[in-house]
């Protein structure tokens, strides 16, 4: 599917290329009419398990810096926020047993289909930061906000094991900070230079290796 440079304007105030549009809508649709057994098995487990919430709400901030609700199948217990920082590092005790599972396979990531449904997020996109980290995004890092968030990107691939490479260090969130957020952003500018319906299916196709790898 060739580019179509026609941008329009989603329930949701998004605006994108339409033949991301399209892209994003088709295999969206068709990614939940495979998965939705899988995701039904997910709700299931999770309300077993503890008997909380099945889901996890944040906020994240979007495209122009507009902010949104992320949906993610809840891997922590019910109150992780109040007891703990915004990173989530290694063997975190916040984690609930089937959270680790589920962080490790990135299954948690799948109820963001209905974000990419309403058009806050893309199947291929830089990943949504919460705002206190966008805060401190420098000038040269800021157009990353010019792109739809996504589900995956190039970024989240080169840093598959970011967790646990932070698990390692003396202080996470500084490391995070001034070292991972930065080269992520970075790379993600890079792919959006030259980003394109082709290469957000190799961008998918990529991510779904490294998963089956792990």
């Amino acid at each position: 599917m060739t580019n179509v440079f026609l941008t329009i304007n989603t329930g949701s105030g998004v605006h994108m290329t339409l033949s991301k549009r399209i892209f994003d809508l088709f295999f969206t649709s068709l990614g939940l009419l495979v998965l939705w057994p899988l995701l039904l098995l997910v709700v299931i487990i999770i309300k077993l398990t503890d008997g909380g919430q099945v889901f996890f709400r944040q906020e994240r901030v979007g495209l122009k810096g507009k902010r949104f609700r992320i949906w993610k199948f809840r891997t922590m217990v019910p109150n992780a926020e109040q007891i703990g920082q915004s990173l989530t590092v290694g063997r975190d005790p916040r984690i609930t047993p089937i959270g680790h599972w589920l962080r490790k396979s990135k299954l948690d990531e799948l109820p963001q289909l209905f974000n990419v449904m309403t058009g806050e997020m893309s199947l291929v996109g830089p990943r949504p930061e919460v705002p206190k980290y966008v805060q401190l995004y420098p000038p040269q890092l800021r157009p990353v906000l010019d792109r739809v968030p996504g589900i995956t990107d190039p970024a989240s691939i080169r840093y598959r094991d970011e967790n646990d490479v932070l698990a390692s260090a003396v202080d996470p969130e500084r490391v995070y900070i001034d070292t991972i957020m930065p080269e992520k952003a970075r790379i993600n500018l890079d792919y959006a230079a030259r980003a394109s319906v082709a290469t957000d299916f190799v961008v998918i196709f990529q991510t779904f290796g490294k998963l089956v790898k792990h």
